[in-house]
């Protein structure tokens, strides 16, 4: 790919991750225009709608990926573990924008999304593995319990449209809850 194309790619896909992280409702003509391109270079890239949600999905997943990977090499995995978890729940709103944008499109997230939240949830899960070694987390607490926690969370926060406050503190019981007893 020409660097002139690596480079209009990438201002799609930064654009659309904020244009259908805002709305379910927004389109490939808004992002166009945030990305400064025509509509064609869009669909030049990207030759249907589904097709961009797809790989603004797909990024967003392994970026999550690549933090969790980047934190489990941390010092202090307690720290890692509830860093990762905290900004999962932080960005939770606009990927949920961006999931419920593909499913309004009609379409279920395909294989590379698919394969991402695998491997994001693989990292999660080696993160999990760290803290609990490291007495940070209660070392009864599953995987799948965890996990279907953060996902909990992360809707909950969105659904309710809570402010930053209300958050944290809902997240410091959800950790109380996570930490060792003593």
């Amino acid at each position: 790919m020409r660097a002139d194309a690596r480079d209009n790619r990438e201002r799609i896909l930064t654009a659309a991750e904020q244009v259908f992280g805002r709305s379910t409702a927004a389109s490939t003509d808004d992002v166009a225009k945030l990305a400064g391109v025509g509509i064609a270079t869009v669909f030049r890239h990207f030759p249907t709608k589904v097709e961009l949600l797809e790989a603004v999905l797909t990024l967003r997943l392994q970026r999550l990926r690549d933090t969790a990977r980047e934190l489990a090499g941390a010092g202090d995995p307690g720290t890692a573990f509830y860093e990762f978890f905290s900004q999962v729940v932080a960005e939770a709103g606009s990927k949920l924008a961006i999931a419920e944008a593909l499913g309004a499109a009609g379409s279920a997230p395909g294989e590379h999304a698919r394969q991402a939240g695998l491997e994001m949830r693989q990292a999660f899960g080696e993160l999990l593995a760290r803290a609990q070694r490291s007495g940070a987390v209660r070392a009864d607490a599953q995987f799948a319990e965890v996990y279907a926690l953060l996902v909990g969370a992360s809707r909950g926060a969105t659904a309710t449209g809570l402010d930053l406050e209300v958050r944290d503190r809902m997240l410091a019981v959800l950790y109380d809850g996570l930490r060792p007893r003593r």
